[in-house]
């Protein structure tokens, strides 16, 4: 048996004097969160940290005052002795590039992740990669201060979908209960994420719903949100989660589609699932990935076909999967 991943990590930060965190493109609540947290326990360490990515912090956490600090851009490697990555599948999944010489750790909670770094720690079974950095804060000798653990908090609040997805499992629940012990104020993280939007969000929202098509049988729920909704509304960016959720509410849904156009096109499908329907395996057909419940993919091509063709394909590709539960249905 190897080496605990945890102790190795630990070992490799305290001896660290700089390190940058990183994580995947479009980062999410999870990766935003728990970079925070983790920067936090460097700095109790008496280390220089830098949080990093290639793509710019989304709503609602770019309003987060804690969050101003991220830098938008590429890692200057020579600059750190460490890179993190958090939910990165490869390096790529960053958008970092010029790491090749880099000391990289690879800390994740997906499943189809390869091991590519110096030190990777690899969970499929962690409910979110803030939980991994909550355990791991043990093994740094870090006790979470209030806003720490609020981050962390937050993290696993927002992977798991305020605790409605197939990941807020006894694990989650733990981490969270102790956080709010820590300081964490839950009353508080909900009211950032969930309360807090606009009213050109709320007509955003009727526009994307009143796009709904049933199809499979009433198992399969395709929505689309198109550049001229948002442009019109003067949205340049949007949360679109509690819109999937509202689609996902739907009696005898299994899958919600959510078409959003990104340019001309090129169209970003979000996928969420309930029950035994795995959205990654959908997602990997198509060249993408994610969680069981929650991943996506990209496709090309005109509106009308697209529309048309995918949500067929996904109607075969659960149909399969019905005939042969053992094909990775319920992840």
């Amino acid at each position: 048996m190897g080496a605990d991943p945890r102790e190795l990590i630990a070992a490799r930060l305290k001896a660290s004097r700089r390190f940058a965190v990183t994580s995947h493109l479009r980062p999410d609540g999870d990766s935003l969160c728990t970079a925070l947290a983790l920067a936090g326990m460097g700095a109790l360490l008496g280390k220089e940290v830098a949080i990093v990515n290639r793509d710019p912090t989304p709503v609602p956490f770019s309003s987060f005052p804690e969050l101003a600090g991220v830098r938008v851009g590429q890692i200057r490697a020579a600059d750190y002795d460490t890179v993190v990555l958090l939910e990165c599948a490869d390096v790529s999944r960053s958008g970092q590039e010029g790491l090749d010489g880099s000391f990289k750790i690879n800390i994740d909670h997906h499943y189809s992740n390869t091991p590519y770094a110096e030190i990777n720690w690899i969970d499929p079974e962690a409910p979110a990669v803030g939980e991994m950095v909550f355990e791991l804060s043990r093994f740094l000798g870090v006790r979470p201060t209030p806003e720490i653990a609020e981050s962390l908090y937050c993290a696993i609040f927002s992977d798991t979908g305020s605790f409605h997805f197939s990941n807020t499992t006894p694990r989650a629940l733990a981490a969270a209960t102790e956080l709010a012990r820590l300081g964490a104020s839950p009353n508080r993280v909900a009211e950032k994420i969930y309360y807090n939007n606009r009213p050109e969000k709320i007509l955003l929202l009727g526009r994307v719903l009143s796009s709904l098509v049933m199809t499979g049988g009433g198992a399969i729920a395709v929505i689309t949100m198109h550049k001229r909704d948002t442009e019109s509304l003067g949205l340049r960016e949007v949360d679109t989660e509690d819109m999937t959720t509202l689609a996902r509410s739907i009696q005898g849904v299994e899958m919600v589609m959510f078409f959003k156009e990104m340019g001309p096109e090129t169209y970003r499908v979000s996928l969420r699932s309930k029950g035994s329907a795995n959205a990654a395996k959908v997602a990997e057909h198509f060249g993408g990935g994610g969680h069981v419940h929650a991943s996506g993919f990209t496709v090309y091509g005109p509106y009308e076909r697209l529309i048309r063709e995918v949500p067929a394909t996904v109607e075969g590709l659960l149909r399969e999967a019905r005939r042969d539960p053992s094909d990775g249905r319920a992840g």
